[in-house]
């Protein structure tokens, strides 16, 4: 049986939208009963994600993402409607209804379950005959018994298929495995483990679940030094980070973020208990924001390289969009912090994080160090990329104090730079102004519905369909007294179907429930609904009997064009 509406009506009840979202979303901008942050779905500089506590509704202006709580709680944890519905109930404490349809091995459970039998498989194998030469590099590198149970660190045997025999012993089948990435085809058409002779990482969530595996390389030979899952049902890479499953419980009040995996264990080692690291990418918007919802801190402590330098440039990028406060450690004489670690001891790593440079220092430097400022066209190349930096700053204070630097540093008047540095801010803030307006008012365009997958033959008659349902979904009692097209004259099967549900509910005298309609509609579809009734024409009911009329002229002259076009090739055949 499906799971009753009234469970989900009383789960989505208890778990107000605008609180479930705040934990994934900074909301920083109210207006009115709307709070406004930076889309967890798609990358925006400008917030465009709209979340309605009197709707209780979620929609997102740049990529036509919305819906209810389940909703959100399914495209942001990749759950099922019953899976995201049994998240929302876990949350606040109540427990799902013995006659609810979910069954236990659900593809996600399945998973998750062939993950940890595969990361106790890499254990036991660390420990085994086969993992000495494991056991030796984790001895080199001075990690100590305590971090690889810490870690659950294990290790993958240098065989072709020896986690794919155990796990097969296990019952899970070929198509399981090659699912999970643990196995891959290979061009003889069998199969074959994806890790093979690597030190392995499981990633873990803040929910204890094994999504997936970093593997590092023991044989200096091999391709890549890392290797990590591809993206699963249950495993997204750019949503996930190294070890948040321990730094979220740490105190220090910062998150430390580095490159690799055996930096972060020796972090953790060495009492830097609130290490993370990014998984075979670089820091990507959605691990910023799932920072942002432990911390408002950072402290970057990536390789010392060329390369690494980069990587923080762009993290720090990143990071500022969600007012978080960020610091560089510059390890001097090392590459990265296990070998500072290691070279200088734990309390000088200490020291170092203490007397780490902003990241406005950082940035400042990096510029300063492209450019001769002895000679004047690097003077002013300088003073006009600096300048473009620091006219981002929030704060007054903070502008008159770099500009004053900059000034010192090119050797030019203060009150020159400073004047510039606030005509800058101005045009970037009259710039975003502008695109913040329009992303709130504008009509949705037909064209954007492509961005959640559906496409509109007819676009003429589509417009006029979209506005009954936005009508009727606005005021159902608009209705009354007048008679509604039939669904068949809907020319889009997305749109009938939506205005199916809404007109059945009409029929039957039920209230609309946004998070009830996952029950029948697909989550673009849900997505499409939502858009549709931020539509400011939706509001204004008194035009329902006009957009019927014009669906139905529309219908008559499709109809009348297709009677047209068959008696022209009847002629043509004739004639022939």
């Amino acid at each position: 049986m499906p799971i009753p509406e009234s469970f989900i009506e009383e789960v989505t009840a208890r778990n107000d939208i605008v609180d479930v979202v705040s934990s994934y979303v900074n909301l920083t901008k109210t207006s009115g009963n709307n709070k406004f942050g930076l889309c967890p779905f798609h990358s925006e500089d400008t917030p465009s994600f709209c979340v309605n506590r009197a709707k209780q509704m979620y929609y997102c202006f740049g990529c036509n993402k919305g819906g209810g709580v389940v909703n959100f709680i399914m495209e942001e944890e990749h759950l099922s409607f019953p899976e995201a519905v049994e998240f929302l109930a876990e949350r606040v404490g109540m427990h799902m209804p013995e006659t609810a349809d979910i069954q236990e091995n659900t593809t996600r459970k399945r998973m998750l379950a062939l993950n940890k039998d595969a990361a106790l498989f890499f254990r036991e194998k660390l420990f085994s005959a086969e993992g000495e030469k494991a056991r030796e590099y984790v001895s080199n590198r001075r990690l100590t018994s305590a971090t690889v149970n810490n870690f659950g660190i294990g290790y993958a045997p240098d065989d072709w298929n020896s986690l794919t025999k155990a796990m097969r012993e296990k019952g899970y089948s070929e198509e399981e495995l090659l699912s999970a990435d643990l196995c891959r085809k290979g061009r003889n058409g069998g199969i074959y483990d994806t890790f093979r002779d690597r030190l392995m990482f499981p990633v873990i969530s803040v929910r204890k679940e094994v999504l997936g595996f970093s593997g590092r390389a023991l044989n200096p030979d091999a391709r890549a030094k890392y290797m990590n899952s591809s993206d699963t049902p249950v495993y997204k890479k750019s949503r996930q980070l190294f070890a948040l499953n321990l730094a979220k419980n740490s105190r220090c009040g910062y998150i430390i973020l580095a490159e690799g995996n055996i930096d972060v264990a020796s972090l953790h080692q060495a009492g830097f208990d609130s290490a993370v690291a990014s998984l075979g990418t670089a820091l990507t918007p959605e691990q910023a924001r799932l920072i942002a919802g432990y911390t408002n801190e950072v402290i970057i402590a990536y390789d010392s390289d060329e390369a690494g330098v980069k990587a923080a440039q762009r993290a720090i990028t990143i990071l500022e969009k969600l007012d978080i406060k960020v610091r560089v450690l510059q390890m001097e004489g090392a590459k990265d912090p296990d070998e500072y670690i290691k070279l200088k001891g734990a309390d000088a790593f200490r020291n170092l994080i203490e007397s780490s440079e902003d990241q406005i220092e950082f940035r400042l430097s990096r510029i300063n160090s492209k450019y001769d400022l002895s000679r004047d066209e690097d003077r002013v190349a300088y003073i006009k990329e600096a300048v473009a930096l620091v006219a981002r700053f929030p704060g007054k204070v903070e502008r008159v104090i770099y500009s004053e630097r900059i000034a010192e540093n090119a050797r030019t008047d203060k009150a020159a730079v400073s004047k510039e540095v606030e005509r800058v801010r101005s045009v970037m803030q009259k710039s975003a102004k502008r695109r913040l307006d329009t992303s709130e008012t504008r009509p949705i365009q037909q064209s954007g519905r492509k961005s959640i997958g559906i496409n509109y033959t007819n676009p003429e008659s589509a417009a006029c369909e979209e506005q009954i349902i936005g009508k009727l979904a606005f005021d159902p009692a608009c209705a009354a007294g007048i008679e509604l097209p039939s669904p068949e004259l809907f020319t889009s099967p997305e749109l009938r179907k939506i205005y199916t549900v809404i007109t059945e509910n009409i029929k039957n005298g039920e209230s609309l429930n946004i998070n009830l309609l996952g029950t029948l509609l697909t989550q673009s579809e849900i997505s499409l609904f939502t858009s549709i009734t931020q539509s400011p024409g939706s509001s204004d009911t008194a035009g329902l009997q006009d957009c019927i009329d014009r669906l139905k002229s529309l219908s008559s002259q499709s109809e009348m064009d297709l009677n047209k076009l068959a008696e022209t090739l009847r002629e043509r055949k004739s004639y022939r």
